[in-house]
């Protein structure tokens, strides 16, 4: 089935960049990657990074304590631009913002080791445009993906990553270009939370989306919610705690500081239309701690510990890393006063 027969085209739109990362681009872009090419079983070498390159014994951020860490790269052009993943036993299953899937193991050790090169179908995605993708939800053998520019959800086989269904939400169509579908969680009863990456500018909530099914099916019902960012952070990757709370990442940029994470938790139960989800910071990361363009985040839990994953969109530039950064969390406690709206949902009259 083809993406293009499901969805209607748009014209191509302008990438803006984040000032520092138009810089960057401007004095050392890497080649475009080819999207399109063949499915490869090639290499990745993993090089360990410390939490802090000047404190190498540092082992503490908010309630992450750091376990490993790792820059990533491969000879294949198709890797970076990690937007998305999700990790399952010791297997990484990543998205790219080019449409390519990545899948190899968590690396234990400083060398090289096997990375699977899968891009998505060319003939579900004819059009160059469609290759933002940068939100993904696994559950089984199917695989939920967020198309960015044109606000879009396809569900995949993961046999093959066959496309089965794919939907344009009407309440997503007017999101920002660039700024739409980059975070997605699977709620255990089925339902799912859609992320925008911002608002209407200037404006400190930005839209999520809660369909009452597969938002890959069309006419799925959406209620629509709100999430309260942080002065200069974006959402770019979310996932559920084993509590059911909502962990969050989020990222900024600036020209002195380069760029920073934050890491938040908020209360999710009781969902509905109106509701404003407020997370509670757990920890940041900025210079001088290790960090890049965090966009993916990953939760398992692993002998009794949560275990969180982040790891960063080098945006295929040369001067960027795709890192691999592995904590255990502290759990924080559950607000005592929800009224306070310090990592709790909070109503608003829709």
């Amino acid at each position: 089935m083809k993406l293009a027969r499901i969805l209607n085209g748009r014209k191509a739109r302008f990438i803006v960049l984040p000032p520092i990362l138009l810089l960057l681009a401007t004095f050392v872009p890497r080649s475009p990657p080819p999207p399109f090419a063949a499915a490869a079983d090639t290499l990745m070498t993993a090089v360990p990074v410390a939490l802090d390159p000047d404190r190498p014994h540092l082992r503490r951020v908010g309630a992450l304590t750091f376990l490993r860490g790792w820059a990533l790269r491969s000879d294949d052009r198709r890797f970076g631009g990690l937007s998305a993943m999700q990790v399952e036993g010791s297997r990484v299953t990543a998205i790219t913002d080019v449409g390519v899937v990545l899948s190899f193991g968590l690396p234990l050790r400083a060398g090289t080791q096997p990375l699977r090169v899968e891009p998505l179908s060319r003939r579900d995605i004819p059009d160059k445009e469609l290759h933002d993708t940068e939100s993904l939800v696994i559950s089984g053998g199917r695989a939920w993906i967020g198309f960015e520019r044109i606000n879009a959800v396809a569900r995949y086989d993961r046999d093959g990553w066959r496309l089965e269904s794919a939907s344009r939400p009407p309440a997503m169509r007017r999101w920002r270009a660039n700024l739409g579908a980059e975070a997605m969680v699977r709620l255990p009863d089925g339902r799912f939370l859609i992320f925008a990456e911002a608002g209407a500018k200037g404006d400190a909530l930005s839209p999520i989306l809660l369909f009452a099914g597969d938002p890959a099916d069309r006419g799925t019902p959406a209620e629509r919610l709100l999430f309260r960012r942080r002065p200069g952070y974006r959402v770019t990757d979310a996932a559920l705690l084993p509590d059911g709370r909502l962990l969050t990442l989020e990222r900024r940029f600036g020209f002195l500081e380069g760029a920073s994470a934050r890491l938040a938790v908020a209360e999710i139960e009781g969902l509905g239309a109106g509701s404003i989800v407020d997370g509670r910071t757990i920890a940041e990361l900025a210079a001088p701690l290790t960090v890049d363009n965090m966009e993916a985040l990953s939760v398992t839990r692993e002998g009794g510990l949560t275990i969180v994953r982040i790891a960063s969109d080098d945006n295929f530039i040369a001067l960027q890393r795709t890192l691999l950064l592995e904590f255990a969390l502290d759990v924080p406690e559950r607000a005592p006063n929800p009224s306070e709206g310090a990592g709790t949902l909070r109503r608003v009259v829709p």
